[in-house]
């Protein structure tokens, strides 16, 4: 029972109360309880439990600001529903800082489970992607956020694009799949022809679903590297309780197991030798790279100033042999020593 079980387990808890989670909290409560969740728990699924911060700021930047833009009225009239959306984002989001996308987000659950499925199936994976295609991918996330989520909407909401782009993230976006999928409605996996922007969207959305479902068996967390919360986290990454805290020695310089270990790729984890604090912008605390660091309290997950897990080379030897047994049981290993049996 390693940290990454724990984590699976949380994952599949949350992904059963946010996708179908207003059966047992009703649909009423469901509705009112946030508007400002920080993972993708979509508004689309009719038994969500709770609604992703990321549809109320497109919503409010369509018909609250940039309407107002349009019609001369007052921006910050317009903006104050923004700002009780993003108190609501904060107060949740300080519990448990970016751990909300490594331990909460359905999406991110569903891309471990296809990475599991692929693994046991023998699919080749990349151990990691190579680092200046890391480096080019990192800045999408904030271009996602600002173009899709902010800046179009406002757009839409002034009149000089289609209306149907008033939440153009919300129409690309996997999970919106997934958990209307998932909640056993076909619905949002349709070609809206109503107009040509809305079109567009729904082709890209069907596109970016089946691109993260496929690539998640062939590398760890597709769309997680580009996702628009991330980069929420990322801006507001001071204020949670929960830290990824190092204390260098000498042969981290060496190592470099964490960085391996870790499924966004942030090398940073293992080049950096004086911040404390190494919650980089990407990471979602997943805390495998404090599993798979052999050296004692050299890495560990903080809440508030309380460790929560330390490094520890006793539970790293144990952790990477489970690692190994788990990597060499798939379909592939099994189906080629039943042939040389033979």
């Amino acid at each position: 029972m390693n940290l990454s079980v724990i984590r699976k387990l949380v994952q599949l808890a949350a992904f059963v109360f946010l996708v179908y989670g207003s059966v047992v909290v009703g649909f009423y409560t469901a509705d009112k309880i946030s508007g400002a969740f920080p993972v993708l728990a979509c508004a689309y699924d009719t038994q969500t439990a709770d609604y992703c911060a990321l549809i109320p700021f497109q919503h409010q930047m369509d018909h609250r600001f940039g309407a107002a833009i349009a019609a001369g009225t007052s921006l910050l009239a317009a903006l104050l529903p923004t700002l009780i959306t993003l108190g609501t984002f904060l107060v949740l989001f300080v519990l448990l800082n970016k751990a909300f996308c490594g331990w909460i987000c359905p999406l991110g659950f569903f891309q471990e489970v296809m990475g599991m499925l692929g693994q046991k199936l023998g699919v080749a994976r990349a151990a990691s992607l190579p680092e200046a295609t890391v480096r080019r991918i990192r800045p999408v996330k904030w271009l996602v956020l600002v173009l899709l989520v902010f800046g179009i909407p406002v757009l839409a909401g002034v009149g000089l694009v289609d209306h149907a782009l008033g939440s153009p993230y919300c129409s690309i976006c996997p999970s919106r799949i997934l958990t209307t999928l998932a909640s056993g409605n076909g619905s949002q996996l349709v070609m809206d022809t109503s107009s040509a922007g809305a079109l567009v969207l729904s082709l890209i959305g069907a596109m970016l679903f089946g691109l993260t479902a496929a690539l998640s068996m062939k590398m760890r967390q597709p769309f997680c590297r580009v996702c628009p919360m991330l980069a929420m986290h990322a801006v507001f990454r001071k204020l949670g309780l929960v830290r990824l805290v190092k204390n260098a020695k000498p042969r981290c310089e060496k190592c470099g197991l964490c960085a391996k270990a870790c499924p966004m790729d942030i090398r940073e984890i293992h080049t950096e030798m004086t911040k404390k604090d190494v919650t980089f912008e990407d990471c979602t605390l997943c805390g495998r790279c404090v599993e798979f660091c052999p050296d004692k309290d050299v890495l560990q997950l903080k809440y508030a100033f309380v460790p929560v897990l330390r490094a520890d080379p006793v539970y790293f030897k144990a952790r990477k042999k489970a690692q190994s047994v788990w990597e060499a049981g798939n379909v592939r290993a099994w189906w080629r020593a039943r042939k040389e049996a033979r």
